[in-house]
């Protein structure tokens, strides 16, 4: 059956016995990480982890549970995709694209089901509102320091984010760009954003910066601009 959200996701996981809910206050400093990174060292990848009372740097309790090493198991990544295995898709994949048309009408009807099923893989376009818009901050309520990100080790800079989706625009095309880049948590309303001189977001910002234009980004105090412009910002 396919799975529509996150939160069904993890529910699955749970039945399944792939998910150990940790209860007791964790620290999202190092804490968190150290514990999973046990978790994760075990043979098969250790079990998911829903850590439901996650302390802030500030000592208070995090309103955000938090779920780490959800997809770190073969069995769990196939249960993502909806299969029991993932060479499960391999096969699929192989046997659709093997569209060799056969020979008399019954065996070109029989094809009918397969093109039919391909004809769905293109995706599927919906207006309104997306649930990921349905809490949005603005202004004054700002604040990363309710969020929960951790600290992973003892000498990192800070908190980070490690897997964010920026999304930047190309100023001469026009298209679109996702990237995952680690963004550090400076402030409440502050983060640092590292990208490799090659990838697409780092080329967007170039090419705004040979226009003369600004990606709502203003360069680190500590920051050698001659030494490398396109590997650091703070949005």
């Amino acid at each position: 059956m396919p799975i529509d959200s996150f939160s069904e996701f993890i529910d699955r996981l749970d039945a399944a016995g792939e998910l150990v809910r940790v209860r007791q206050p964790v620290a999202a400093k190092l804490e968190l990480t150290e514990i999973s990174d046990r978790v994760m060292k075990q043979a098969g990848g250790g079990k998911a982890l829903l850590f439901e009372h996650v302390l802030l740097d500030d000592g208070s309790r995090s309103a955000f549970p938090v779920a780490i090493n959800v997809f770190g198991s073969m069995r769990r990544m196939a249960m993502a995709l909806g299969v029991d295995e993932l060479d499960d898709h391999g096969r699929r994949i192989t046997e659709l694209l093997d569209l060799k048309v056969p020979e008399g009408l019954l065996g070109k009807l029989s094809l009918l089901p397969r093109l039919m099923e391909v004809a769905k893989f293109p995706p599927r376009v919906k207006g309104g509102k997306p649930s990921c818009q349905e809490v949005v901050w603005r202004g004054d309520e700002v604040n990363l320091d309710r969020i929960p990100v951790l600290t992973c080790w003892p000498e990192d800079g800070g908190p980070y984010l490690t897997l964010t989706m920026v999304i930047s625009k190309d100023p001469v095309r026009g298209i679109r760009n996702v990237g995952m880049y680690r963004v550090q948590k400076l402030g409440p309303r502050e983060v640092a954003m590292h990208w490799q001189r090659h990838k697409s977001g780092a080329a967007h910002w170039r090419e705004m910066a040979e226009r003369g234009e600004r990606m709502l980004f203003t360069r680190l105090p500590q920051w050698d601009e001659a030494a490398d412009r396109a590997d650091a910002g703070v949005a």
